[in-house]
């Protein structure tokens, strides 16, 4: 499709995801918790390593951080469940809520009265998930560099895929592979816009601007609630709906 960017399909599912600072050192605070129950050396613990750089890139202040694990140290801390929850949304797409809780029932309640209201069913853990692959995610804007350099210089830190256009620059990395790859980036082009351990959909699904609505109301639901960390989708929004969604 001419003009079409996977870059704004990725930035508009995470748009559909509130930027708040607060909601977001919220979430970040939860997976900073989690992650230091494994220890804080971070050179014995990627996950508290991918935790600490996203807090960073998030501009969290260094008190919050230093009182997370500092709480980790001392045995202290929120203990909270790591949960996914599975399901369809709108128009046949398929969806994967990560959250982290210190109440299942409410939590799943919640989750399910979402799917629920908007058109949506909740299934089993699994029912959606083998159409989407877990990978480590990078986005760049377009501005750093080049598409040729982007691509060499991932290749070269050991990525499986770069995908570049006019808004920006998309590196793809298997999962054990994430650590080493943002760190070579991040030293050759400064920090990425994202990184994250993803769930990427296998294939995509176009919507229109109906089931676009209520998709996109769905995930802002979702996104509303404390507990919920990410939501994946597998949605592709073409130029002309997304012309028509934001008149």
């Amino acid at each position: 499709m001419a003009g079409h960017s996977k870059f704004k399909n990725i930035q508009h599912r995470k748009g559909a995801q509130d930027k708040k600072r607060a909601k977001v050192f919220s979430r970040l605070g939860k997976e900073l918790t989690v992650a230091a129950r494994a220890g804080t050396d971070v050179s014995a613990n990627p996950r508290l390593r991918t935790a600490l750089a996203a807090c960073r890139a998030a501009n969290m202040p260094k008190d919050n951080i230093e009182r997370v694990l500092k709480k980790a140290e001392g045995g202290e801390g929120e203990l909270y469940e790591e949960i996914r929850y599975e399901g369809y949304g709108p128009g046949g797409t398929a969806l994967i809520v990560e959250a982290m809780t210190d109440n299942r029932n409410r939590t799943a309640s919640e989750v399910r009265a979402a799917f629920n209201k908007y058109n949506g069913s909740l299934g089993e853990t699994g029912s959606v998930s083998f159409m989407f692959d877990r990978v480590g995610e990078i986005m760049f804007a377009a501005d750093v560099t080049d598409a040729d350099s982007m691509f060499e210089a991932a290749l070269e830190a050991g990525a499986d895929n770069v995908e570049s256009d006019d808004d920006g620059h998309i590196i793809t990395c298997a999962m054990e592979d994430f650590n080493t790859v943002r760190d070579a980036l991040d030293e050759a082009f400064g920090s990425p816009a994202e990184a994250a351990i993803v769930w990427k959909p296998q294939n995509t699904v176009d919507v229109n601007v109906d089931h676009a609505k209520g998709l996109i109301k769905l995930m802002e639901v979702l996104d509303d609630n404390d507990d919920v960390q990410s939501i994946a989708s597998n949605f592709d929004i073409s130029d002309e709906v997304m012309a028509a969604l934001d008149s």
